[in-house]
C-alpha cells in the first residue's frame, strides 16, 4: 500500500516513503497534525479536520500546501482497494517546515505526509489516572494540534503502567483540561459539563459534534471543574475522532457507572453521525 508524501518541489504517493532528515518536523518537531476516522474508504468529518489542520497552521506560523492539494492527496489515498475494502481505519495528515537547518532557523519549504492505517474498535468502556503532567493553559500552541506529543507519550506511557487506556491531565489552575488524546466530560446532578477552550485543550473535532448532538431537554456547559469534581462526577465519558463517545468506568481507584446520560447521548451522537457524515 502507498502513503503520500510530497514537498513544495513536487511528490506524490510512494511505496517506500523518504523524508529528509533535516526535516524540522523530525529535529525540532516543528509540525501540525490531523487524525481522521475512515469508513470503507471515506473520510469521516473530513472539512472539519482540514479546518482546524488550517487553524493549527496559523498558530505556528506554519507555511502548508493548499487545503485543495490535501484533498487531492487525501482522495488519491483513499482510492487504493485495500482502504476501500477496510472497514474501519484512520488518516494521519501531518504538515511539517520541511527540510532546515539544524537549528530552529525554518526554511520556506514545507513537508506534507499523509498515511492510512487498519484501526480496531475502542473497548466499550475506559480506565483512565490523573496524571501529574500538567498543561499549560497559557502556551501559545494551546489550541494547535501540533506533532509535539512527548509530554502525552510520557502521560500516557506511565497511565499503561497503571493498567489505564488513557491519561487525563490537569492544567497549571489545577483544572481538568484533557485527555492525551481525548476531551473529557462529566455528567453531575444530569447536567453534562466539559472544560472551555480557554483551559489549554484541544478542541476536538468529535468534542464539538457530540455538543451539537446534545439534546435540548439535557442541560450541558462548557465550565471548567477540578480533579475532585471528576473524581465525584456521576458519570464520566471521552470522546475522540476513533472512540466516539466512550464512558470511564474507572479513575484512579474509583468506579463510576455507565449512566443513562451518557447512553442516551451516545444515542444522539450516532443520528447526529448518520444525518451530517453518514
Amino acid at each position: 500500500m502507498k502513503s503520500w508524501v510530497s514537498s513544495n518541489e513536487g511528490g506524490g504517493l510512494v511505496t517506500a516513503p523518504l523524508v529528509s532528515a533535516n526535516d524540522h518536523g523530525l529535529t525540532v518537531g516543528d509540525g501540525i497534525f490531523e487524525t481522521l476516522k475512515t469508513i470503507n474508504g471515506k473520510a469521516v468529518l473530513l472539512e472539519r479536520h482540514l479546518a482546524r489542520l488550517q487553524r493549527s497552521a496559523q498558530l505556528l506560523d506554519l507555511l502548508i500546501p493548499s487545503l485543495d492539494e490535501i484533498r487531492i492527496a487525501i482522495s488519491q489515498l483513499l482510492a487504493q482497494e485495500e482502504i476501500v475494502k477496510s472497514a474501519i481505519g484512520r488518516i494521519r495528515i501531518t504538515a511539517t517546515s520541511g527540510p532546515g537547518e539544524l537549528g530552529s532557523i525554518r526554511s520556506n519549504g514545507w513537508t506534507l505526509i499523509v498515511v492510512w492505517s487498519e484501526s480496531k474498535p475502542w473497548p466499550d468502556s475506559a480506565e483512565v489516572v490523573i496524571s501529574d503532567i500538567v498543561r499549560n493553559e497559557r502556551s501559545p500552541l494551546a489550541g494547535a494540534k501540533t506533532i509535539s506529543y512527548a509530554e502525552n507519550v510520557l502521560a500516557l506511557s506511565r497511565a499503561k503502567k497503571l493498567a489505564a487506556s488513557e491519561a487525563i491531565l490537569l492544567n497549571l489552575a489545577g483544572n481538568v483540561c484533557e485527555g492525551t488524546g481525548s476531551n473529557v466530560f462529566i455528567v453531575k446532578n444530569k447536567v453534562v459539563l466539559t472544560p472551555p477552550v480557554i483551559d489549554g485543550l484541544l478542541p476536538g473535532i468529535t468534542r464539538n459534534a457530540v455538543i451539537e448532538s446534545i439534546p435540548k431537554q439535557i442541560r450541558f456547559s462548557e465550565l471548567s471543574f477540578t480533579a475532585e469534581d471528576l473524581l465525584y462526577a456521576d458519570e464520566v465519558f471521552l470522546t475522540s475522532t476513533t472512540r466516539n463517545i466512550q464512558p470511564v468506568t474507572k479513575i484512579n481507584d474509583k468506579t463510576f457507572p455507565i449512566g443513562s446520560v451518557t447512553k442516551e447521548l451516545q444515542v444522539n451522537f450516532s443520528k447526529w453521525m448518520e444525518e451530517n457524515d453518514g
